[in-house]
């Protein structure tokens, strides 16, 4: 739903990677932004409605993104799908991040535009610790973006689990995302993303911030 900047693109990606697309846009001059060969479904309408659903294929959808301009049509369009129609992967974005944890709460997966551009951003200024990625719907584990020492590059991704007690999720590698292995080594210009508890966060920056303490 949405068929702005970021809606226009979204559609035409995953076109290109073979699957079948369904735009919805209350205004129908915004199908001028997708590309002329577009072969996906353009519905003029509202992404809450269920006769605009219905058109646009909702039945036997896979997933669903609410991206249009309001956080309020995009959560009431994401609930829709996933509590009506049971879509099981479904996304929103939202503007005010405020809202944006309260919905990941309630297990609607959520892109908090402003704060996501703005920490993205600060990360190329100056190294912040960690920057929270996705929150369990109980608020206990968290996803994060974590800087690391150089002192652990060249080190097993173990050893960084060991010191912590963080899990090592997967790294972000030229672009590229990479399942660690058992064996598996941080790499330089690495990202890292880990699971972690809430509460020990605070432990974890500080730990991974410090280089690694070497044994005698």
């Amino acid at each position: 739903m949405g068929c702005g900047r970021v809606g226009a693109s979204l559609a035409q990606n995953l076109e290109e990677h073979g699957h079948s697309v369904a735009v919805i846009d209350q205004n129908p001059d915004a199908f001028r932004r997708l590309p002329p060969d577009f072969g996906g479904n353009k519905v003029t309408g509202l992404g809450f409605d269920r006769d605009t659903l219905s058109k646009a294929g909702i039945d036997d959808a896979f997933g669903f993104a609410a991206v249009a301009d309001g956080d309020n049509s995009n959560i009431l369009a994401a609930r829709v799908a996933r509590e009506t129609y049971g879509i099981e992967n479904v996304v929103a974005r939202i503007y005010d991040p405020h809202r944006a944890e309260i919905y990941q709460r309630l297990g609607i997966p959520t892109v908090a535009t402003v704060r996501w551009t703005a920490l993205q951003v600060l990360r190329r200024l100056l190294p912040l610790g960690s920057t929270s990625e996705f929150v369990d719907s109980s608020g206990q584990v968290k996803l994060v973006q974590i800087d690391v020492h150089e002192g652990w590059i060249g080190r097993p991704l173990r050893a960084l689990e060991d010191a912590s007690s963080a899990r090592v999720a997967y790294l972000t590698r030229f672009g590229d995302g990479i399942l660690p292995g058992a064996e598996s080594v941080l790499q330089e210009n690495d990202t890292v993303h880990v699971l972690v508890l809430v509460d020990q966060l605070a432990h974890v920056e500080r730990v991974l911030a410090r280089a690694p303490e070497v044994s005698e």
